[in-house]
């Protein structure tokens, strides 16, 4: 039976992009300030122009409507374009369910409704939500791709507990932002790509595997026909320990975290 694919062009308005909202940003195939390649596999692909997302909350008290729900090819969630009093545009992370003529508003305590922006503290327990801010009035920085959401557990003193998507929880302070809602776009992880041509159209360029590279090239390299790598454990193309090795720097949220994500098996 041939798989289906799933298409949303149906929800996504044939408008045109907002021009004043769009940015050209040079495209560097993965190289850094020196010129030299930092990031692998990165190149090619088909011409990008950024969206300049409000993850913030500038507009409070103000009522938008939504005019279209559109594609960016910068993230993997739809975007909404809102009109504040007939007259400014914005763009913000659009969630699931909104529709166009919809109306939603951003400020210190709103009502439940999908779309609505508010201070944490005001959100009932048990409502999903997303792009949620770590520090107030710094803006949303989690909680921002396609199909997510983080479910609130608890009110304790000055910090909200809040489920993440991956299963951790953590604590936020309540004065953080927090939309109401979760990511639209859900089905984005069902797509499949089907060859390696969308994958070139992607910025995304082949990958080589290091037993099939010479000595020189890879510590897993060498070795007549297909050989072991001749090592212990694992190792990238610098030496450094590969496949189960944590490099997860000590950040200072970490204090904030109660419950750590469950490991995959």
């Amino acid at each position: 039976m041939k798989k289906k694919k799933l298409s949303s062009k149906k929800i996504l308005s044939k408008k045109k992009p907002e021009k004043r909202l769009l940015l050209t940003l040079k495209e560097k195939a993965g190289r850094g300030r020196s010129g030299r390649i930092t990031v692998r596999h990165r190149g090619g692909g088909v011409k990008r122009r950024y969206r300049l997302v409000d993850f913030a909350q500038e507009k409070i008290d103000i009522p938008a409507k939504v005019i279209a729900l559109e594609y960016d090819p910068y993230r993997t969630a739809f975007l909404v374009l809102l009109e504040y009093n007939g007259k400014e545009r914005r763009y913000r992370i659009a969630p699931s369910g909104i529709k166009q003529g919809d109306e939603i508003i951003c400020a210190d305590k709103a009502g439940i409704k999908t779309g609505n922006r508010m201070k944490i503290k005001n959100i009932p327990v048990g409502t999903m939500v997303y792009n949620v801010e770590l520090v107030p009035g710094r803006g949303g920085k989690i909680v921002r791709s396609a199909g997510t959401g983080a479910k609130v557990l608890a009110h304790e003193g000055k910090y909200t507990n809040l489920e993440m998507p991956s299963g951790e929880v953590r604590r936020v302070f309540q004065e953080c932002y927090a939309t109401v809602g979760t990511v639209s776009h859900s089905e984005k992880r069902y797509t499949v790509l089907g060859k390696a041509g969308i994958s070139r159209l992607k910025r995304k360029r082949p990958t080589v595997r290091g037993t099939a590279m010479n000595p020189v090239d890879h510590p897993h390299g060498g070795g007549e026909g297909r050989s072991p790598i001749g090592l212990k454990h694992p190792k990238t193309p610098w030496g450094k320990p590969a496949l189960g090795k944590k490099t997860r720097k000590k950040k200072y949220t970490d204090k904030y975290i109660i419950k750590r994500r469950k490991k995959r098996k």
